[in-house]
């Protein structure tokens, strides 16, 4: 169930969450302020109240409760004051320090990593969603389970006499069972979206990937420049399945764009091993469009944390562009201070705002130079018995001189690798052309949007 739990059955009432950080005494307090705060955020985003928050100063964590007892006491204390019947820790909790703290507070404890499990769990849509989320909530409960006195039978007969197995045994079994089915569904699934991606590469689509931190504006990002019609939200993780569409470049060309799910500070290593299929949309796109709120005091930090990120996915290395986005919010000193810092990495740095349009036809443009760039030469005669040849070409590469001549169409003009073997006659499975059409979003719940995605250019 949900942080937000359903009472009686009628209406939804939040829990009240009490927020509880720690530093270390050699440590700036200041610098979890910013964790404080987003900490804040996915605890209303998880649809619980915030009634108040601490930070602990400490050497190190108490090894029995994490924090010192000094600290559960005045919880308890506050407990009576504020009526909260929900902590959350912004630190990764161990399972005795968990259960720990629970006796002591005698109310429900959480820590950063279930708060954000409860988060994806709400937001999950797809069937590949749904089983990547069950994954990662069973393998952080499982060294969780808690055990009592409680005996529990096999059955009767041979082999099942004598004192039984302990209740949290086979509770863990049952865990262990449910887990491999989980996965065998899962591998299917991944089976599924790696024929798409198969399908896409053997048509020459350049892929192309949104990443950023959560909330800083992909899904608008996506629906502003194509038939997207991905859910806009002002929250964290408001996008959590992938959706992919068809963008149109100057000149033709086409690319499929890609929304993916927000990074965020300390995200559960559970997670990103979970989502792990979901997030190879990053590590094999062509480029990727890292989204930025440059409107945010927290910009910097954020900026390093997709960096964190992308290098433990082995995608830092990818071509890169960085969309300066919600440009719209910030004053024009800082706008110019923005677009004149020199972006290590990026190819370029454009100030844009995916609600008002500004900069957009400059940041497709710089995505269409880049993407062009390992576009091989080719120059051949296409015969008028096949139109489809020259329709790729025209869609998929870019076209410099076009002449008819009686043999054909003299083309000659950049096309991607894989198209090129075509072109030159070297043998390529057939594939379905109405792939696109049956629907971009990958795996087996896609929706058709077809393929009629283009650019909404601001008159």
């Amino acid at each position: 169930m949900p942080v937000g739990e359903r009472r009686a059955g009628l209406t939804e009432v939040p829990e009240r969450a009490f927020l509880l950080g720690w530093v270390g005494t050699d440590t700036e307090a200041r610098t979890l302020d910013p964790q404080m705060d987003e900490l804040a955020d996915l605890a209303r985003t998880a649809g619980a109240e915030v009634v108040g928050s601490d930070v602990q100063r400490r050497d190190r964590p108490d090894p029995a409760l994490f924090f010192g007892r000094g600290k559960v006491r005045e919880l308890v204390a506050l407990r009576a004051e504020l009526a909260f019947d929900l902590v959350v820790s912004n630190e990764e909790l161990s399972p005795r320090q968990q259960r720990n703290l629970e006796q002591e507070l005698e109310v429900k404890v959480l820590d950063r990593t279930e708060l954000i499990l409860d988060i994806f769990a709400q937001h999950a849509r797809t069937r590949e969603g749904r089983l990547q989320v069950a994954v990662a909530q069973l393998r952080h409960l499982l060294p969780r389970l808690s055990g009592g006195r409680d005996l529990s039978r096999l059955g009767g007969g041979i082999g099942t006499r004598g004192p039984g197995e302990q209740k949290i045994e086979a509770d863990r079994r049952r865990i262990r069972t449910h887990l491999r089915r989980l996965d065998r569904e899962l591998e299917e699934v991944r089976g599924e979206r790696a024929l798409h991606r198969e399908s896409r590469q053997r048509r020459a689509l350049r892929t192309v990937a949104l990443v950023g931190y959560t909330n800083a504006g992909k899904s608008t990002l996506l629906n502003r420049l194509t038939a997207g019609g991905a859910v806009t939200e002002h929250r964290l993780f408001a996008t959590l399945d992938p959706r992919t569409r068809l963008l149109s470049l100057p000149g033709g060309q086409d690319c499929l764009l890609t929304d993916t799910v927000g990074f965020i500070q300390n995200l559960p290593h559970d997670l990103v091993a979970a989502f792990r299929a979901t997030l190879e949309e990053v590590t094999t796109a062509d480029v990727l469009i890292h989204v930025l709120d440059c409107s945010q005091e927290r910009a910097e930090q954020q900026l390093e944390t997709v960096h964190r990120t992308l290098a433990e996915l082995d995608a830092l290395s990818r071509p890169r562009l960085l969309a300066l986005n919600k440009v719209d919010r910030v004053s024009p000193a800082a706008r110019a201070r923005l677009e004149g810092l020199p972006w290590e990495g990026y190819a370029a740095a454009t100030a844009v705002s995916a609600v008002t349009g500004e900069g957009l036809p400059q940041l497709v443009a710089a995505l269409g130079s880049l993407l062009a760039e390992p576009l091989e030469p080719l120059d051949i005669v296409v015969p008028y018995t096949d139109p489809q040849s020259l329709m790729r070409w025209r869609r998929y590469g870019r076209i410099e001189h076009e002449e008819y001549t009686e043999a054909g169409v003299h083309v000659v003009g950049r096309v991607p690798a894989g198209l090129g073997r075509r072109l030159r006659g070297d043998p390529e499975p057939d594939l379905d052309e109405d792939a696109l059409s049956r629907g971009l979003d990958d795996g087996p719940e896609a929706a058709s949007n077809g393929a009629s995605a283009r650019l909404r250019r601001d008159s």
